[in-house]
């Protein structure tokens, strides 16, 4: 067969993302710390753009009434609207894979360029721990003032620094230690050995140590340790107290960790009492030397969505209005740059800003309509813990949000990411409302996984004495009398992502402190 080359038609249809709906879908799943960073360099590159500083901006669209879940639904003026902007979203990516799905039309095309954005923006931090759900929880910030925020401690590295200048080093030793300073973690251990930082500076092994041991003597005692055992000697030394027996006691830590008493009174030959005082002299150590010192300032969370207890309406669901960057279109400045244009690229330079300062301020809006809709499903499905604590988290997948609320669960996924939700109980991460679903003995409803470890904690710290130690066993058959069909691998499961030890453990660790 010859061949040739030939013109050929076909038509086909595909699904294309435009640049614009990639750019909604992204702004989608930013926390508030990156969405400031991304408004930030969109407004160096856009000159069309600007901040709304009115302090009276619309907040009609900023909050929604919640019923608890037995009750109707209402949605905030508008949802008919937003609903359909939905579903026409979503009929258009019926095809589409998962991770190429998320809700972003952006909004309602009667909405003027210059109506103001509705977004967060603030700092990140971590999400309160889930055993301390019962407490209660405010709003208020504990202000330490402009003047605190400024204020920064010494940092371990600075005061380390300080020291080796004093240290009478010469250079090529006090090049050395800084070396060996900067390979030096929070904690104060050493995390770079010595036989790379003689490689790097080009220098004999035995420089680095000799440098090393002068640096072991710095303040606070223990820095520059390479494990645990060298810290605790390096603190022992100093108090005249690193004897044989401690020394064979440091080289079996891992016995005093599994509370194998006998077996170290056996190797450090020792009695009792002789056991009782070393391990009391270790417990006055600080395995972290570095750890009293500063380092980088914590920045706490700052959430995105604020639900508060509403005796009329079950709960108020609000947008986090303190952090909102709102945007606006210079139309002003548009006109005057528009008649200074001359050339068809100027024009096309203008035009081209003027689009893209339209789509964002929309897909600002609409992330913030996203947001604040998907936050009041999670707390109408889940008023039972707001009102009466984690035993009563429900079940909840990233499905049952998306059927309720009529998106995807590709967009509830991104939603839920990096967006937090400040609760009467505490802040909480939106992916804490998730959890799996535990079978009930009885037939009834599921339980919680989350509320689930509740109740094996609490059973846990019931206990008082080594008598009242309850096994993994014990613990089943405690849970599937109170209607959970749970397994007993699961609840070992549960047990060590608490960080709590075996029943064994606990028994040796009560009859020791008895």
């Amino acid at each position: 067969m010859a061949l040739g080359a030939r013109l050929e038609m076909r038509q086909g249809q595909s699904l294309v993302i435009t640049p614009q709906l990639q750019q909604a879908i992204k702004l989608l799943q930013l926390s508030n710390l990156e969405l400031d960073a991304f408004v930030d360099a969109e407004m160096e590159k856009n000159p069309l753009l600007a901040r709304d500083e009115r302090e009276d901006a619309p907040q009609a669209e900023r909050e929604i009434d919640v019923t608890p879940v037995s009750d109707s639904f209402d949605q905030a003026p508008g949802g008919a609207a937003e609903a359909d902007m939905d579903a026409r979203h979503d009929d258009l990516y019926a095809d589409a894979a998962p991770g190429d799905r998320a809700t972003g039309d952006a909004g309602d095309a009667a909405q003027t360029a210059t109506q103001g954005s509705i977004s967060e923006t603030g700092d990140g931090g971590g999400a309160v721990d889930w055993s301390k759900a019962n407490r209660s929880g405010s709003f208020d910030t504990d202000g330490e003032g402009f003047e605190g925020a400024l204020t920064k401690d010494k940092t371990l590295a600075e005061h380390l620094e300080d020291q080796a200048a004093l240290c009478g080093f010469t250079p090529i030793q006090r090049a050395i230690a800084f070396a060996l300073i900067g390979g030096v973690d929070e904690g104060g251990y050493l995390r770079v050995s010595v036989a790379e930082t003689a490689e790097r500076l080009g220098c004999s092994e035995a420089q680095v140590e000799a440098v090393l041991t002068r640096c072991q003597g710095f303040e606070p005692t223990g820095v520059f340790a390479r494990d645990v055992p060298e810290c605790l000697r390096l603190q022992l030394q100093e108090l005249d107290r690193c004897d044989p027996a401690m020394e064979v006691l440091l080289g079996n830590l891992d016995m005093l960790a599994r509370r194998d008493l006998a077996g170290l009174k056996r190797v450090c030959g020792v009695d009792d009492e002789d056991l009782r005082e070393m391990i009391g002299e270790l417990r006055a150590l600080t395995p972290r030397p570095g750890a009293a010192f500063g380092g980088e300032p914590t920045q706490a969370v700052v959430p995105d969505v604020h639900v508060r207890e509403d005796k009329l309406v079950g709960w108020r669901v609000e947008l986090n209005t303190d952090t909102l960057p709102r945007l606006l279109v210079d139309q002003r400045y548009h006109s005057t740059v528009s008649r200074g244009a001359r050339s068809d690229q100027e024009k096309v330079f203008v035009a081209d800003c003027l689009a893209s300062a339209n789509w964002l301020v929309k897909s600002l809006d609409q992330r913030a309509k996203t947001i604040l809709k998907v936050a009041s499903e999670i707390v109408r499905q889940q008023d039972a813990f707001l009102a009466f604590g984690v035993e009563h988290l429900r079940p909840l997948n990233l499905k049952t949000v998306a059927d309720a609320i009529g998106m995807h669960e590709s967009t509830i996924s991104r939603v839920t990411s990096n967006k937090y939700m400040a609760t009467p109980r505490g802040v909480f991460e939106l992916k804490f409302f998730f959890t799996s679903s535990i079978a009930s003995s009885d037939g009834g409803a599921a339980h919680s996984a989350e509320a689930v470890r509740h109740k094996i904690k609490t059973l846990i710290d019931s206990e008082r004495d080594d008598r009242d130690v309850l096994s993994d066993d014990r613990i089943v058959e405690i849970l599937k009398e109170t209607g959970v069909d749970i397994a007993r691998r699961t609840v070992a499961k549960y047990r060590e992502a608490l960080r709590i030890p075996s029943s064994l453990d606990r028994k040796r660790a009560y009859k020791q402190a008895c």
